[in-house]
């Protein structure tokens, strides 16, 4: 990886675009400590202690910001309202027959539904802006109500702040995808859990040293932690590379005096088909609980609001805790039913099998047309049922370790290190394949 920079930064196309790339994550830095006006900084980083070191969605929210969530600035909403709306036009393209024509119209109707996504993006930042809003006004976190005494002014300042934040990194990621290196938002997202690192190691050597305080527990706790950890990450690498092989022959024809084909080559199906999206969408589906909590302004336990919802909700509410039994079984079922759906949007097997039969290539043994393509999806069903358990299995393992264990706070967990290592990878291979067409010679040489 590092080897592929250097060499990356040595062609002058490649490093203006790393450097711009570079200068995006900048802003997105300085945004990410660029606090809105009209809030009480001190009483809201004591508020936010609390729950810094438990595993809820907050902290979940927290991670994803880089921080910012937590200290309430411009980028407090992160790319989570895009990563929603993309989520939701994913479905209605599937279910609306206005959308899946859109979609199949090319590289036009694709435009028309990115333009879609971002008037939705900005809509649901309102949304989750203004339930933001209404927790730290309900927490005593709003130190002035605005002109003459009303909060009307404040509340639309400090709800706005929070939207042109989202469609502000929503740009920023455009920009990264049109003049940069990698995928945009990833490439925000890696850069906000990067940002959480030392914290979370922080909180780990706090943990080891209660250990050498006394409580053992704590320094065998912690060195499973770093096992666990160091694990998740070779497991990642190993199954990102992993593929299942289908050969494919195709057959002799001759155009002239010349004869085409008759090499047998593979069609290489990789088992990690859907990336990380299934963990984030199961994330995003899971936190609409704590986004009505927020609404309510009942996320501390020990508040008013919370005391004045009734026992059914506040037991609907406990099952949703990130880190409940419920919670975890609940993730786990929608990783994959995600990767599934993930996989059906992005890949037709019949499809694949027309263009096969087209380039007149067979699968040795598989009679052409629906046979074909029967057996495609077949593949595709095994691949993405181990895909998938991979995924549930890394994202859920953190969850029982602090359950079990107690040692909240660790909230570089396997989603956050599936993203790292995920981004890292995709990245990486953008910058060889750059290089290697960059370094590739013309006809003409």
């Amino acid at each position: 990886m590092f080897k592929t920079i250097a060499n990356a930064w040595k062609i002058p196309d490649l490093r203006k675009k790393m450097l711009f790339t570079l200068f995006i994550v900048l802003i997105f830095r300085i945004g990410s400590v660029i606090p809105v006006p009209f809030l009480d900084v001190h009483a809201l980083k004591a508020l936010t202690e609390g729950w810094k070191d438990t595993s809820n969605m907050l902290a979940y929210y927290d991670v994803f910001s880089g921080g910012a969530f937590s200290n309430a600035t411009l980028f407090a909403m992160s790319v989570t309202p895009y990563i929603n709306s993309s989520i939701i036009m994913q479905l209605l393209t599937v279910a609306l027959p206005p959308l899946e024509r859109l979609a199949k119209e090319g590289m036009e109707g694709r435009k028309k539904i990115a333009t879609i996504t971002r008037y939705v993006t900005v809509i649901l930042g309102i949304i989750q802006g203004t339930a933001y809003y209404i927790w730290l006004l309900r927490s005593h976190i709003v130190s002035y109500d605005g002109w003459n005494g009303s909060g009307i002014f404040t509340a639309l300042v400090i709800i706005f702040a929070f939207t042109a934040g989202t469609a502000l990194m929503m740009w920023l990621g455009e920009q990264i995808n049109q003049n940069g290196v990698g995928n945009g938002i990833s490439i925000l997202l890696f850069v906000g859990i990067i940002a959480r690192l030392p914290v979370t190691f922080g909180t780990l050597w706090q943990y080891f040293k209660l250990g050498l305080e006394g409580d053992i527990a704590k320094i065998i706790y912690s060195c499973i932690f770093v096992i666990i950890f160091l694990v998740i990450i070779w497991v990642i690498v190993f199954m990102n590379d992993a593929e299942r092989r289908i050969p494919i022959q195709y057959a002799k024809r001759v155009v002239g005096r010349k004869m085409y084909g008759g090499q047998n080559t593979h069609l290489p199906i990789k088992v990690g088909l859907s990336g990380v999206m299934p963990i984030i969408f199961a994330s995003s589906i899971l936190s609409i609980p704590s986004t009505i909590l927020l609404f309510m302004g009942a996320t501390d336990k020990n508040s008013d609001a919370w005391k004045n919802i009734p026992d059914f909700w506040k037991g609907f509410f406990n099952a949703f805790d990130m880190g409940g039994w419920i919670y975890t079984v609940l993730y786990f079922i929608f990783i994959i039913g995600f990767a599934y759906f993930y996989v059906t949007i992005q890949y037709n097997p019949i499809e694949m099998a027309n263009n096969l039969r087209q380039n007149n290539g067979t699968i040795p043994g598989i009679r052409p047309g629906k046979p074909t393509a029967d057996f495609i999806a077949k593949i595709l069903s095994k691949i993405t049922l181990i895909g998938a358990l991979f995924l549930a299995f890394i994202a859920i393992v953190p969850l029982i370790f602090s359950g079990v264990t107690g040692m909240h706070g660790l909230m570089m967990g396997g989603t956050s290190v599936i993203i790292l290592v995920g981004v890292a990878l995709e990245t990486g291979r953008q910058l060889e394949s750059q290089m290697m067409v960059r370094h590739s010679k013309g006809f003409l040489d």
